[in-house]
């Protein structure tokens, strides 16, 4: 999946996602995790829950950077259930999530493809039924500027899809920006432009957020 804003991906609400394959039952479950215990206690957690089945297996990664990976096959042949499905999360650029696949076996053997296969489609049947959002770092900016100033920011900051999380109203305005931080210099220099450098500008703190739902979210 392509990042917008040089973010990065994470899970915010897991799900889960079934295929059946040559009467194999294949279920992916998928939750958000930030730290290895957390994913250790969520893969525990599904082993008790489908303790009958004949393979829990599992794959996790945490990190802005995917710095952390850890997979297992739980019994089935080396190199065909767990590091395929993390080769599913590397490749979707998804960081801080832990799957596990539970197979409830149907009595035909898929082989080593087979099974590298099914194991791969459940787990991006999982990540299709979960909501994926991208995590970006932004400076709040606020900006002092008059009446005459005010239509001509919110069209900038409109046509940048900048998020307005605050606007005061008073002798002059006082808007609060969310900027991306790669957009940081050229925001400054167009509000600079667009006020004719009568705006007051002040850099506030770095925040991590997100757009969800297309409301913007800040963690």
């Amino acid at each position: 999946m392509e990042t917008q804003h040089g973010g990065y991906l994470v899970v915010y609400k897991g799900g889960e996602g079934e295929i059946v394959e040559k009467k194999s039952r294949f279920i992916a479950t998928v939750c958000p995790v930030e730290t290895e215990e957390a994913a250790v206690a969520f893969i525990n957690e599904m082993k008790k829950k489908y303790w009958d089945a004949r393979h829990n297996c599992s794959a996790f990664v945490i990190g802005e950077r995917q710095e952390m990976t850890r997979c297992s096959d739980d019994g089935e042949p080396a190199q065909t259930a767990g590091r395929p499905m993390l080769d599913v999360l590397l490749r979707e650029g998804i960081t801080n999530v832990a799957v596990v696949v539970t197979r409830y076996f149907g009595g035909v053997l898929l082989g080593t493809g087979g099974l590298v296969r099914a194991y791969q489609a459940a787990t991006q049947a999982g990540l299709a039924a979960s909501k994926i959002i991208e995590k970006c770092q932004g400076t709040k900016l606020v900006i002092h500027t008059d009446y005459n100033g005010l239509g001509k920011l919110q069209y900038l900051f409109g046509q940048q899809k900048l998020a307005i999380l605050n606007t005061e109203y008073a002798a002059d305005v006082v808007m609060t920006v969310l900027v991306p931080s790669e957009q940081k210099d050229m925001i400054y220099k167009s509000v600079v432009e667009q006020t004719n450098g009568s705006a007051g500008l002040e850099w506030k703190e770095s925040v991590i957020y997100a757009v969800i739902d297309k409301e913007v979210v800040v963690f």
